[in-house]
């Protein structure tokens, strides 16, 4: 089964303490997208413009990625510019323009209205409802957030989680939106607001994901080298979501969404090696499997594939 994928698509230019490079492929809905795609088939709802790189089109076709829902319209493509510092962990934006993106409303072609899984990547939660709006009853739907949304539309976002099955935002965030110092009182009080699941993402320290009565909690896998952490979330929320629709038959459980997370951990410890999405291009579905049979020993946790 397909996913649908709904979110931004920009052009990054990323400064670390050791390197600087512009016009990266970026965006929510890019980095997700392509992390489903290791899974399973990806529509993919977004906008760009006249501005946004023919090699990038191509890149994401060739990644089983259905394009029939990106809009491409006249003016220049939403722009993010954001500089690391050391440790890689405090990030400053130093510019965005939103360019076509300001004005975004996604619209669904009507062979996507009926896609089973959703994924709707991290876009203001009212453009997130007006996607639902639009479709006929998914099967399952993971939303992410960030604090931006918190700050300023704070009302959308809580009707939006009577929405969806899952929610899934990092720690801080988590903090932020229930004013609860514990990450567990806090993964526990997003769940009595709607959704049955939540993640709650910890970086360079893993996951936490609540179920009603369950529990797991996630380690992430060990790297020497960090070059660019731009879009690891969002390829995490990508790759837990192509896992479930290539693999959940029925009613999605809470044991195949511990698959999910594993799996989009080792999506998310690739992404961080190089800039944009460049590892994520000369990844292998062998490179996968080798990482999470390393990362399964190294967390002693028992997934069949």
């Amino acid at each position: 089964m397909s996913v649908l994928v709904v979110g931004s698509i920009a052009l990054d230019t990323v400064k670390t303490p050791v390197e600087e490079h512009a016009d990266l492929l970026g965006g929510s809905a890019s980095y997700a997208a392509v992390g489903a795609s290791f899974f399973t088939p990806v529509k993919l709802v977004g906008v760009v413009g006249e501005d946004f790189p023919e090699d990038h089109l191509t890149f994401l076709r060739g990644r089983q990625i259905d394009l029939v829902g990106l809009q491409q319209l006249p003016g220049k493509t939403f722009r993010w510019s954001g500089e690391y510092m050391w440790d890689m962990n405090i990030r400053e934006t130093r510019s965005v323009e939103l360019n076509v993106f300001e004005h975004f409303t996604p619209t669904l072609p009507a062979p996507y209205l009926d896609s089973p899984f959703v994924l709707l990547a991290n876009i203001a939660p009212s453009l997130q409802s007006h996607v639902l709006d639009q479709m006929q009853r998914p099967r399952f739907v993971i939303a992410d957030t960030m604090d931006l949304w918190i700050n300023i539309a704070r009302a959308d976002l809580e009707a939006l989680l009577t929405r969806v099955d899952m929610l899934i935002l990092n720690d801080g965030e988590a903090r932020q939106f229930t004013g609860e110092t514990s990450l567990i009182k806090a993964g526990h009080k997003i769940r009595a607001m709607g959704p049955q699941f939540v993640a709650i993402k910890k970086g360079e320290h893993g996951c936490l994901l609540f179920g009603q009565n369950e529990f797991f909690s996630c380690a992430a896998y060990p790297l020497e080298d960090i070059h660019d952490p731009t879009g690891a979330g969002d390829t995490f929320a990508g790759g837990l979501a192509g896992y479930l629709a290539a693999n959940a038959t029925g009613a999605v459980t809470f044991e195949q969404l511990r698959h999910g997370v594993v799996f989009g951990s080792v999506l998310a410890s690739f992404n961080v090696e190089a800039f944009s999405l460049e590892r994520l291009r000369t990844l292998t579905q062998n490179d996968i499997d080798i990482r999470y049979q390393a990362f399964r020993l190294l967390s002693q946790f028992e997934v069949l594939r």
